[in-house]
Protein backbone atom coordinates (compact mmCIF):
# COMPACT_ATOMS: atom_id res chain seq x y z
CA UNK A 1 0.00 0.00 0.00
CA UNK A 2 1.17 3.52 -0.77
CA UNK A 3 2.20 5.79 2.06
CA UNK A 4 1.10 9.44 1.91
CA UNK A 5 3.46 12.38 2.19
CA UNK A 6 2.52 12.59 5.88
CA UNK A 7 3.79 9.01 6.23
CA UNK A 8 0.31 7.63 6.95
CA UNK A 9 -1.29 4.57 5.35
CA UNK A 10 -3.79 1.85 6.15
CA UNK A 11 -2.18 -1.09 7.93
CA UNK A 12 -2.68 -4.61 6.60
CA UNK A 13 -2.33 -8.10 8.05
CA UNK A 14 1.35 -8.10 7.08
CA UNK A 15 1.82 -5.11 9.41
CA UNK A 16 0.44 -7.00 12.42
CA UNK A 17 3.84 -7.85 14.00
CA UNK A 18 5.01 -4.23 13.70
CA UNK A 19 1.72 -2.95 15.12
CA UNK A 20 1.84 -5.32 18.09
CA UNK A 21 5.43 -4.31 18.79
CA UNK A 22 4.41 -0.65 18.74
CA UNK A 23 1.30 -1.05 20.91
CA UNK A 24 3.24 -3.38 23.21
CA UNK A 25 5.30 -0.41 24.37
CA UNK A 26 2.36 0.25 26.70
CA UNK A 27 0.26 -2.93 26.74
CA UNK A 28 -2.07 -1.67 29.47
CA UNK A 29 -3.02 1.71 28.01
CA UNK A 30 -3.24 0.13 24.54
CA UNK A 31 -5.22 -2.96 25.58
CA UNK A 32 -8.24 -2.03 23.41
CA UNK A 33 -6.18 -1.62 20.23
CA UNK A 34 -4.14 -4.77 20.90
CA UNK A 35 -7.32 -6.77 21.55
CA UNK A 36 -8.81 -5.48 18.30
CA UNK A 37 -5.65 -6.30 16.36
CA UNK A 38 -5.53 -9.87 17.71
CA UNK A 39 -9.21 -10.51 16.97
CA UNK A 40 -9.26 -8.95 13.49
CA UNK A 41 -5.70 -9.36 12.14
CA UNK A 42 -6.13 -5.72 11.06
CA UNK A 43 -8.58 -6.78 8.33
CA UNK A 44 -10.91 -3.81 7.63
CA UNK A 45 -13.98 -6.05 7.20
CA UNK A 46 -13.49 -7.38 10.74
CA UNK A 47 -12.39 -4.06 12.21
CA UNK A 48 -15.47 -2.36 10.80
CA UNK A 49 -13.02 0.34 9.80
CA UNK A 50 -9.26 0.69 9.42
CA UNK A 51 -6.05 0.81 11.40
CA UNK A 52 -3.82 3.64 10.22
CA UNK A 53 -0.09 3.69 10.70
CA UNK A 54 2.44 6.51 10.52
CA UNK A 55 5.90 5.65 9.28
CA UNK A 56 9.27 7.35 9.49
CA UNK A 57 12.08 5.92 7.36
CA UNK A 58 10.05 2.73 6.94
CA UNK A 59 9.44 2.23 10.69
CA UNK A 60 5.96 2.27 12.21
CA UNK A 61 6.02 5.00 14.87
CA UNK A 62 2.32 5.58 15.64
CA UNK A 63 -1.08 4.13 14.81
CA UNK A 64 -4.74 5.05 14.95
CA UNK A 65 -7.76 2.72 15.23
CA UNK A 66 -10.52 4.21 13.08
CA UNK A 67 -13.88 2.44 13.38
CA UNK A 68 -16.79 3.30 15.68
CA UNK A 69 -14.08 4.35 18.13
CA UNK A 70 -11.11 6.41 16.99
CA UNK A 71 -8.17 5.55 19.26
CA UNK A 72 -4.61 6.87 18.83
CA UNK A 73 -1.88 4.36 19.65
CA UNK A 74 1.54 5.54 20.86
CA UNK A 75 0.88 8.81 19.06
CA UNK A 76 2.40 12.19 19.79
CA UNK A 77 0.49 15.41 19.16
CA UNK A 78 2.28 15.72 15.82
CA UNK A 79 1.33 12.15 14.86
CA UNK A 80 -2.28 12.86 15.80
CA UNK A 81 -2.29 15.96 13.60
CA UNK A 82 -1.20 13.85 10.63
CA UNK A 83 -3.94 11.31 11.35
CA UNK A 84 -6.40 14.22 11.49
CA UNK A 85 -5.33 15.33 8.02
CA UNK A 86 -6.22 11.89 6.69
CA UNK A 87 -9.50 11.85 8.61
CA UNK A 88 -10.55 15.19 7.09
CA UNK A 89 -10.20 13.72 3.61
CA UNK A 90 -13.28 11.56 4.30
CA UNK A 91 -16.61 11.95 6.06
CA UNK A 92 -16.80 11.34 9.79
CA UNK A 93 -17.80 7.77 10.63
CA UNK A 94 -16.59 7.57 14.23
CA UNK A 95 -18.88 8.04 17.21
CA UNK A 96 -16.15 8.45 19.81
CA UNK A 97 -12.57 9.74 19.98
CA UNK A 98 -10.82 8.31 23.03
CA UNK A 99 -7.27 7.88 24.26
CA UNK A 100 -4.41 9.69 26.00
CA UNK A 101 -5.08 13.40 26.44
CA UNK A 102 -2.30 14.84 24.28
CA UNK A 103 -3.07 13.08 20.97
CA UNK A 104 -6.84 13.34 21.49
CA UNK A 105 -6.55 17.10 22.03
CA UNK A 106 -4.31 17.47 19.00
CA UNK A 107 -6.61 15.40 16.79
CA UNK A 108 -9.72 17.23 17.93
CA UNK A 109 -8.04 20.60 17.43
CA UNK A 110 -7.66 19.76 13.74
CA UNK A 111 -11.07 18.22 13.03
CA UNK A 112 -13.33 20.23 15.36
CA UNK A 113 -14.20 22.95 12.82
CA UNK A 114 -15.34 20.29 10.34
CA UNK A 115 -16.86 17.46 12.37
CA UNK A 116 -19.66 19.35 14.07
CA UNK A 117 -20.68 19.87 17.67
CA UNK A 118 -19.92 16.86 19.89
CA UNK A 119 -22.53 15.55 22.30
CA UNK A 120 -20.04 15.58 25.16
CA UNK A 121 -16.33 16.21 25.74
CA UNK A 122 -14.48 14.82 28.76
CA UNK A 123 -10.97 16.17 28.88
CA UNK A 124 -9.85 14.75 32.23
CA UNK A 125 -10.30 11.02 32.73
CA UNK A 126 -8.00 9.05 35.03
CA UNK A 127 -6.57 5.85 33.60
CA UNK A 128 -6.07 3.43 36.51
CA UNK A 129 -4.48 0.01 36.81
CA UNK A 130 -3.72 -2.68 39.38
CA UNK A 131 -1.36 -5.66 38.95
CA UNK A 132 -1.43 -6.96 42.52
CA UNK A 133 -3.99 -8.58 44.79
CA UNK A 134 -6.72 -6.12 45.85
CA UNK A 135 -5.96 -4.11 48.96
CA UNK A 136 -9.30 -4.99 50.60
CA UNK A 137 -11.28 -8.19 51.06
CA UNK A 138 -13.25 -9.13 47.94
CA UNK A 139 -17.01 -9.60 48.06
CA UNK A 140 -17.34 -13.36 47.79
CA UNK A 141 -20.88 -12.96 46.46
CA UNK A 142 -19.56 -11.62 43.16
CA UNK A 143 -19.56 -14.27 40.43
CA UNK A 144 -19.41 -14.61 36.68
CA UNK A 145 -22.74 -13.87 35.04
CA UNK A 146 -24.74 -16.62 33.34
CA UNK A 147 -27.48 -16.49 30.71
CA UNK A 148 -30.21 -16.80 33.34
CA UNK A 149 -29.04 -13.41 34.69
CA UNK A 150 -29.84 -11.55 31.46
CA UNK A 151 -33.40 -10.67 32.50
CA UNK A 152 -32.01 -8.46 35.27
CA UNK A 153 -28.51 -7.82 33.91
CA UNK A 154 -29.58 -6.31 30.58
CA UNK A 155 -31.76 -3.56 32.13
CA UNK A 156 -28.90 -2.76 34.51
CA UNK A 157 -26.50 -2.44 31.58
CA UNK A 158 -28.94 -0.09 29.82
CA UNK A 159 -29.30 1.99 32.99
CA UNK A 160 -25.52 2.21 33.48
CA UNK A 161 -24.89 3.16 29.84
CA UNK A 162 -27.61 5.80 29.87
CA UNK A 163 -26.35 7.31 33.11
CA UNK A 164 -22.72 7.36 31.97
CA UNK A 165 -23.09 8.37 28.32
CA UNK A 166 -26.25 10.46 28.49
CA UNK A 167 -28.22 8.51 25.88
CA UNK A 168 -29.76 5.04 25.91
CA UNK A 169 -27.98 2.32 23.90
CA UNK A 170 -31.44 1.35 22.66
CA UNK A 171 -31.86 4.71 20.88
CA UNK A 172 -32.33 4.41 17.14
CA UNK A 173 -33.15 0.73 17.26
CA UNK A 174 -29.86 -0.27 18.88
CA UNK A 175 -31.42 -2.53 21.49
CA UNK A 176 -30.88 -5.83 19.68
CA UNK A 177 -27.21 -5.09 19.02
CA UNK A 178 -26.62 -3.98 22.59
CA UNK A 179 -28.41 -7.02 24.00
CA UNK A 180 -26.23 -9.24 21.80
CA UNK A 181 -23.11 -7.51 23.14
CA UNK A 182 -24.20 -8.06 26.76
CA UNK A 183 -24.93 -11.73 26.00
CA UNK A 184 -21.56 -12.08 24.28
CA UNK A 185 -19.72 -10.82 27.37
CA UNK A 186 -21.69 -13.24 29.55
CA UNK A 187 -20.80 -16.09 27.19
CA UNK A 188 -17.11 -15.22 27.41
CA UNK A 189 -17.18 -15.17 31.20
CA UNK A 190 -16.42 -11.46 31.11
CA UNK A 191 -19.52 -10.29 32.99
CA UNK A 192 -19.56 -10.12 36.81
CA UNK A 193 -22.64 -9.81 39.00
CA UNK A 194 -23.64 -9.63 42.65
CA UNK A 195 -27.18 -10.34 43.82
CA UNK A 196 -28.89 -9.58 47.12
CA UNK A 197 -31.71 -12.08 46.98
CA UNK A 198 -33.28 -11.49 43.56
CA UNK A 199 -31.93 -7.94 43.27
CA UNK A 200 -28.86 -7.21 41.16
CA UNK A 201 -26.80 -4.86 43.35
CA UNK A 202 -23.47 -4.74 41.49
CA UNK A 203 -22.20 -5.48 38.02
CA UNK A 204 -19.11 -4.90 35.88
CA UNK A 205 -17.71 -6.26 32.63
CA UNK A 206 -14.39 -6.87 30.96
CA UNK A 207 -14.57 -4.78 27.79
CA UNK A 208 -11.42 -6.22 26.20
CA UNK A 209 -8.46 -8.32 27.24
CA UNK A 210 -5.04 -9.50 26.12
CA UNK A 211 -2.50 -11.79 27.80
CA UNK A 212 -1.11 -8.65 29.48
CA UNK A 213 -4.15 -6.67 30.60
CA UNK A 214 -7.92 -6.49 30.85
CA UNK A 215 -9.99 -3.30 30.74
CA UNK A 216 -13.10 -3.02 32.92
CA UNK A 217 -16.24 -1.16 31.89
CA UNK A 218 -19.81 -0.75 33.08
CA UNK A 219 -19.27 -0.69 36.85
CA UNK A 220 -22.72 -0.07 38.32
CA UNK A 221 -24.67 -0.20 41.57
CA UNK A 222 -28.39 0.74 41.61
CA UNK A 223 -28.81 4.30 42.92
CA UNK A 224 -30.73 3.30 46.05
CA UNK A 225 -27.89 0.93 47.11
CA UNK A 226 -25.00 3.33 46.65
CA UNK A 227 -22.90 4.30 49.64
CA UNK A 228 -22.95 0.77 51.10
CA UNK A 229 -19.51 -0.26 49.85
CA UNK A 230 -20.90 -2.61 47.21
CA UNK A 231 -18.77 -1.11 44.42
CA UNK A 232 -15.57 -1.19 46.46
CA UNK A 233 -15.85 -4.81 47.61
CA UNK A 234 -17.33 -5.78 44.25
CA UNK A 235 -14.40 -4.32 42.32
CA UNK A 236 -11.98 -6.06 44.66
CA UNK A 237 -13.70 -9.31 43.69
CA UNK A 238 -13.54 -8.45 39.99
CA UNK A 239 -9.82 -7.71 40.26
CA UNK A 240 -9.23 -10.99 42.09
CA UNK A 241 -11.18 -13.07 39.57
CA UNK A 242 -9.89 -11.32 36.44
CA UNK A 243 -6.28 -11.67 37.56
CA UNK A 244 -6.88 -15.35 38.35
CA UNK A 245 -8.30 -16.38 34.98
CA UNK A 246 -8.10 -13.61 32.36
CA UNK A 247 -5.14 -11.19 32.63
CA UNK A 248 -2.59 -10.18 35.29
CA UNK A 249 -3.24 -6.43 35.10
CA UNK A 250 -6.68 -4.85 35.45
CA UNK A 251 -7.32 -1.35 34.11
CA UNK A 252 -10.12 1.15 33.62
CA UNK A 253 -10.63 4.87 33.20
CA UNK A 254 -12.91 7.12 35.21
CA UNK A 255 -14.07 10.72 34.91
CA UNK A 256 -12.15 13.19 37.07
CA UNK A 257 -15.39 14.50 38.60
CA UNK A 258 -16.58 11.05 39.72
CA UNK A 259 -15.03 11.33 43.18
CA UNK A 260 -17.02 8.45 44.70
CA UNK A 261 -15.81 5.99 42.04
CA UNK A 262 -12.24 7.26 42.20
CA UNK A 263 -12.22 6.81 45.97
CA UNK A 264 -13.60 3.26 45.65
CA UNK A 265 -10.96 2.30 43.07
CA UNK A 266 -8.20 3.81 45.20
CA UNK A 267 -9.31 1.71 48.17
CA UNK A 268 -9.15 -1.42 46.01
CA UNK A 269 -5.56 -0.58 45.07
CA UNK A 270 -5.83 0.98 41.61
CA UNK A 271 -3.21 3.62 40.81
CA UNK A 272 -3.26 6.32 38.14
CA UNK A 273 -1.04 5.58 35.15
CA UNK A 274 -2.20 8.16 32.56
CA UNK A 275 -4.79 10.81 31.74
CA UNK A 276 -7.33 10.07 29.01
CA UNK A 277 -9.84 12.21 27.14
CA UNK A 278 -13.03 11.37 25.26
CA UNK A 279 -15.05 13.22 22.61
CA UNK A 280 -18.51 11.75 21.99
CA UNK A 281 -20.86 12.41 19.06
Amino acid sequence: MLTTRSGVRVLAQTDLPAFLALAGQDPVANVFAIHRAHTTNLEPRWLGGEMWGRFREGELVAACHVAANLVPVQATAEDAARFAERALARRRTVSTIVGPQEPVRAFWGQVAPHWGQPRDVRWDQRHLAIDTAPAITPDHGVRAGVRDDLATLYPACVAMYTEEVGVSPETGGGGDLYRARVAQLVGRGWSFVRYDGDELVFKAEVACATPDAAQIQGVWVPPHRRGEGLATAGMAAVVHQVRARISPTVSLYVNDWNHAARKAYERVGFVETARFATVMF
